[in-house]
């Protein structure tokens, strides 16, 4: 799917780099990612990891039409093949870039077919179990770690990297140091662009909003709360049904005496009733 009047290209993106910090929100359905674009967010992104999330894609595309969308592939793709299609599939579907927390040798396969590819750095939560949940590069060790695997995203071809968990200075100083156009997810400002998932900004979830994020809204306060409206409402429904109340005289549609009389005949004359 072309989309030639989107608000960004990754071409843009790279001239942008150094400028100025844009805004980035991880959105979850259409009426989120319309919301996003209507607030002037400069970047989404979304899943594209799941059969549902594939089917949501083109109504993402459809709601906020001019955004720059990136999609997030599915973990364990087996081969650079599979990569390859994967990718496609989403540009097709109207993504502007994917995301890929795979290895470099899947970016590298993707970005030789010129598929615009975000890669990941930092604390990657599909890859916590070798790390555990915690900021990574807090030591001068894991500092030049994580330089090592900026320099291989950049030699596999990905234009951009999600920097996850790193502290802040680390963060800037790293930013400033490759061609990729960094988003960060709690590694601070000094970035390419800030990076939020609608969840944590929404509040919209049962659980402590992570140190890094920030909840500008109650939306699991409001959801509980239309919960119990909808209860009412439904149990307001059943007492009046039982009670006689409803339906009343104006919710019902009449019939002219005498022709109900006529109807009533003609049916029971036919019957022999």
């Amino acid at each position: 799917m072309l989309r030639p009047d989107k608000r960004y290209s990754v071409y843009d993106l790279r001239q942008l780099k150094g400028k100025r910090c844009l805004t980035h929100v991880h959105v979850k359905s259409h009426e989120e990612a319309a919301a996003a674009e209507a607030a002037g967010i400069d970047l989404l992104s979304c899943s594209f990891d799941t059969a549902a999330a594939q089917a949501r894609l083109p109504l993402l595309v459809a709601a906020a039409p001019r955004a720059f969308i990136s999609a997030s592939t599915p973990h364990g793709m087996a081969s650079p093949e599979e990569a390859i299609r994967t990718g496609f599939r989403a540009l097709e579907l109207g993504a502007s870039s994917v995301y890929c927390s795979g290895s470099p040798w899947l970016i590298e396969a993707m970005a030789r077919e010129r598929i615009p590819v975000v890669g990941h750095l930092g604390m990657v939560p599909r890859h916590a179990a070798w790390t555990n949940v915690r900021p990574i590069g807090k030591t001068a060790a894991e500092a030049g770690q994580l330089c090592e695997q900026m320099k291989r995203l950049e030699d596999a071809g990905a234009y951009a990297a999600e920097l996850e968990l790193v502290p802040h200075q680390l963060a800037s100083y790293l930013c400033k140091r490759t061609s990729l156009f960094i988003m960060s997810l709690g590694s601070g400002s000094g970035c390419d662009s800030q990076f939020l998932f609608s969840d944590d900004i929404l509040a919209d979830y049962d659980e402590r909003i992570p140190r890094h994020a920030k909840a500008y809204r109650n939306f699991l306060k409001e959801y509980k709360r239309l919960q119990a409206e909808r209860i009412a409402a439904f149990k307001e429904y059943a007492d009046d049904v039982k009670n006689g109340i409803f339906p009343e005289s104006r919710h019902l549609v009449a019939m002219d005496d005498a022709e109900f009389k006529r109807a009533v005949e003609a049916i029971e004359g036919d019957r022999g009733l």
